[in-house]
């Protein structure tokens, strides 16, 4: 596999074509979390909201953060939690009946944002799933 990728790679970049190769590399190695520049992490799960929130209540469990809030807030499911010195801010959006968008804001202070810790909750709430 390692050497068909360096072939690849050395084959894409002679002729040109860098652009075609970086988005393929991106694509391949996507773990299917999406970031936006303010460290707020996405993530959309064909389950049902009430699935994915029980699985994201596992995750958080397993990985030691207490949560301190859970319920409806202004129409939309939240948990609250604290990690350390972390605040960590869940948000579950029905998309359909099926789908799920899961929102993580993990912060630390006020400017602080945590991507890494955002980012592992929903990989630890994936695998509960």
């Amino acid at each position: 596999m390692k050497k068909i990728l360096i072939i690849t790679f050395i084959c894409m970049s002679l002729s040109g074509c860098q652009a075609v190769l970086l988005s393929a590399l991106g694509v391949g190695a996507s773990t299917g979390v999406s970031h936006s520049l303010n460290g707020i992490t996405y993530r959309t799960f064909t389950e049902p909201l009430p699935r994915v929130k029980t699985a994201s209540m596992i995750a958080l469990a397993r990985m030691d953060i207490s949560i301190s809030s859970s319920g409806l807030v202004e129409g939309v499911e939240e948990i609250r939690a604290l990690a350390g010195d972390r605040e960590i801010e869940i948000e579950f959006e029905p998309v359909s009946a099926e789908t799920t968008r899961m929102r993580v804001v993990a912060k630390k202070g006020a400017f602080v944002y945590d991507s890494a810790t955002a980012v592992e909750i929903i990989i630890q709430t994936e695998k509960y799933l």
